[in-house]
Formats: C-alpha cells, sequence, structure tokens
C-alpha cells in the first residue's frame, strides 16, 4: 500500500522526500534555522516546490548559507547575485538575506543560540496539532503573529506572520501533518526525543 501523505506534496518525488524526511521534524540547529529562515523569505509570493528546486543553487550562491559571510555581501556581489538564474532573482529578497544574516549573528550574539530566541514563541517545544483535513490548518496563528512581530523589531524582514508559521511547520515547532499522515506519529515521537530532531 502506498503511503498515506499529507496531500500538498502531491506526486513530486523531491517534494515528498522533503515532506518525509524533514518537514515538521523540529529544529534546534542554527545553521538549518538560518537556512530556512532566508528560504521561507525567498519564497514569498511564490510557491514552496519553487524555492525547493532552487535551494541547492541558493546554497553556492549564498557560500553555503554562511550568515558571518553572507553579512559581508557588497552592493557588487548583489548585483553578481542578481545575474544567476539558479536563485529568484529579486533585488529585495537578495538584500533581505543580507540584512537577516546581520539580524541572525546579532541574536546570537545577545541570546547564545538563535534556537533559543525562536523556540521562545512556542515555550521551547513542538505545538501538536491534530488536524484531519488540509482546509483546517491555518495559514497563521496568535505564535507567528508573536514571532513575526518580534523579528521585525529585532531588524528582519521578509518574516510576515504566514512566513513564520511556515517555518514554523516546517522547523517542527508546530506538528502539521494530517493526523493521517504517516508522517504525524513519527513527528510526535520527534518531540518526545529529541535526539531524532535535527540537532
Amino acid at each position: 500500500m502506498p503511503l498515506k501523505r499529507c496531500g500538498w506534496c502531491g506526486e513530486d518525488e523531491l517534494y515528498q522526500h522533503y515532506h518525509d524526511v524533514e518537514w515538521g521534524v523540529p529544529c534546534f540547529d542554527d545553521a538549518i534555522l538560518f537556512e530556512f529562515l532566508l528560504l521561507e523569505g525567498a519564497q514569498a509570493g511564490l510557491s514552496w516546490i519553487t524555492v525547493l528546486r532552487k535551494r541547492e543553487n541558493y546554497r553556492k550562491a549564498l557560500s553555503g548559507f554562511n550568515a558571518a559571510k553572507i553579512a559581508r555581501f557588497t552592493p557588487a556581489k548583489v548585483e553578481k547575485l542578481l545575474e544567476d538564474p539558479g536563485i529568484i532573482r529579486n533585488r529585495l529578497k537578495v538584500q533581505s538575506a543580507i540584512r537577516n544574516a546581520k539580524a541572525y549573528l546579532k541574536i546570537q550574539q545577545q541570546h547564545g543560540t538563535f534556537s533559543d530566541y525562536i523556540w521562545q514563541f512556542v515555550d521551547g517545544a513542538p505545538i501538536q496539532n491534530r488536524w484531519k483535513t488540509m482546509s483546517q490548518v491555518p495559514a497563521s496563528t496568535p505564535e507567528s503573529d508573536a514571532m513575526s512581530k518580534q523579528l521585525k523589531k529585532d531588524g528582519f524582514n521578509f518574516v510576515g506572520t504566514t512566513i513564520c508559521y511556515a517555518y514554523m511547520q516546517s522547523m517542527g515547532m508546530v506538528n502539521d501533518h494530517l493526523v493521517d499522515c504517516f508522517r504525524y506519529k513519527e513527528c510526535k515521537t520527534h518531540q518526545e526525543n529529541p535526539p531524532l530532531g535535527r540537532h
């Protein structure tokens, strides 16, 4: 029998692999949290699969998602990136990656880890939802509203509440796999046994 998955990943193999392996797994690794913060921002107004297909191109273009290196990107580097067909060539989004890298580094200095800072919005533990249909899954929540407001205050952009909620879903801050999806219980296990998560 075929695996029962959340409907949003469809039949695309890349999308299914992302759903099966990464999406909804609690992540406490600063580097991965930063990577997805940039990718979610790049996704604004587009479909996630568009960004997912460009993920490796972004890795090359953005120095392996190294925040310290991105924070030092010059205007000339921005112009070069805008000529790269492997990424989304939007000036505001490219400039946002640099701005967010600087804000991220500042948060690390202030809080010790970005993970401690970002997980505060769910009190350090994933919210376990029990959605039966895709239509029940919200686009934003009070938690994502609070995250968005604080991120903006701390110098980040492309972090509206809808982007923040998508980020929370991908980083396992909420378990939004549908209850009949084979990953629902597995991601719940990740919460109960944190070493299985993305550390």
